[in-house]
Parts: structure tokens; sequence; C-alpha cells
């Protein structure tokens, strides 16, 4: 039996108009949608700048939704407690920007945040094996990070099912996030090898109606879960 029944759309607002984000979290809101993703880059960790503190406030004062934050950046633990400050729900940290992941970890949760670790898509799944039973949330990168609208990475598949087989070893709890070319024609494979959250940018926000298009990755989610061993 899965740990988790339900597979989450996460829209990643880096493809929404920076102009407009309000009304874009408000035009998915309708389809259930319970995470809104908000990539935050320093071009440093990677290769673009994105959103920072300010704006993750913002949101906050623009939704109930809960704030899906991907730290992008090096040294995160300098900024950790101002994400959690200005609202976000849950912080995710890369296994690569820390030379103290654990630490880091305790901190997103001493804030009341849900702690999250991600891996590029270079980086084994072993290298979390000391931090799995710290973190609510593995965040798999199937593109590598810094842009969106990146196609695919395949390999991916198969570090989500190494994570839901370590998942099940342990009985642990943290669910499985996917982020990067996430589409009609990739999800299935993806929530069949045990991804809970599907973080969509492009796929949602470069569509004429966002919210259809929400819809759609939610019917295919579900149909896929069904076919899930």
């Amino acid at each position: 039996m899965a740990i988790h029944p339900v597979v989450d759309i996460a829209p990643s607002i880096l493809a929404a108009d920076f102009a407009a984000l309000g009304q874009a979290v408000r035009s998915v809101e309708p389809a259930g949608v319970r995470l809104i993703h908000v990539d935050v880059m320093d071009g440093h960790f990677v290769p673009n700048i994105s959103i920072g503190v300010p704006v993750v406030a913002s949101l906050r004062k623009a939704t109930r939704l809960d704030l899906d934050v991907h730290l992008m950046i090096e040294n995160p633990e300098l900024y950790v407690g101002a994400f959690a400050q200005a609202g976000a729900n849950w912080i995710t940290v890369h296994q690569e920007a820390t030379a103290h992941l654990n630490r880091v970890l305790a901190l997103i949760r001493e804030q009341g945040c849900r702690a999250g670790v991600a891996i590029n898509p270079a980086t084994p799944v072993s290298t979390l094996d000391e931090v799995l039973a710290e973190v609510d949330l593995v965040l798999v990168m199937s593109v590598n990070p810094g842009f969106g609208g990146q196609s695919f990475w395949r390999g991916a598949e198969r570090k989500i099912a190494e994570l839901r087989e370590r998942r099940a070893r342990g009985g642990l709890q943290f669910r499985i996030e996917v982020d990067g070319g996430i589409t009609a024609d990739t999800i299935a494979p993806v929530v069949r090898s045990g991804a809970d959250i599907l973080v969509a940018g492009t796929s949602v926000f470069h569509k004429q109606d966002p919210l259809a298009a929400v819809r759609e990755l939610q019917r295919l989610a579900g149909e896929a879960l069904l076919q899930r061993a």
C-alpha cells in the first residue's frame, strides 16, 4: 500500500508572469492544489537569479496555500530564518549546497517549517542515507537546476524508485517530490516510480488556461497512481 495515496501537483511560479503572481496563484486554486512551488536562485549555486524573501512575503499575503520554497542557493543556513518568517511552509535545501546538511535540516524544523532536501541529477540517492529519517520531503531534480522549460531526465525514475524502496524499508514518511520537465507526456512513469508531489511550471503557467492544465495533470497523475504496484 502506498504511504501517500494522493499525488499533488505543485504549480511553480517560476513560469508565471512575475507582474501578476498573486493572480497566477489564484487562477489554479480552484483545482484544489495544496502547494505552490517557489524557486529561489542566487546566480551562484545555479546559473540564474530568480526571487527572494520579499516575493515570498508577498505571496504569503496573496494565498493560504502552502508555500513550498526550494532554495537553490549557496549557504542556505544563512537564509532559512528569513524565508520561514516570510511565510514559507516547506523549505528545501540542496545536499550539494551545504557541508552541514543535518544541521540545516534541524534549523528548518526549529523555524516551524517542514524540512526538505534536494539532489541534482548527478548526485546519488545514497548521499542522503544519513538524513532520510530527518526529512519531510526529498526533491529529485529531473533537470539540471537553473532554468524552466527543460526536458525531463529519464534517470530520475530510477532515483525515485530507490527512494521509495528506502522509505518502505525504513518505515519512513517523507514525501518524494520531482521537479523538472513534468508534462502530460512524462507524468505517468514518474508517478508509477513513486513520486508524491510533481512540480509543474511551464506545463501550467505557459498554457492558455492554467486551471485546465492543472486539472489535466491531476487526472493523469490519478490514473498513474492506480497503476503503481
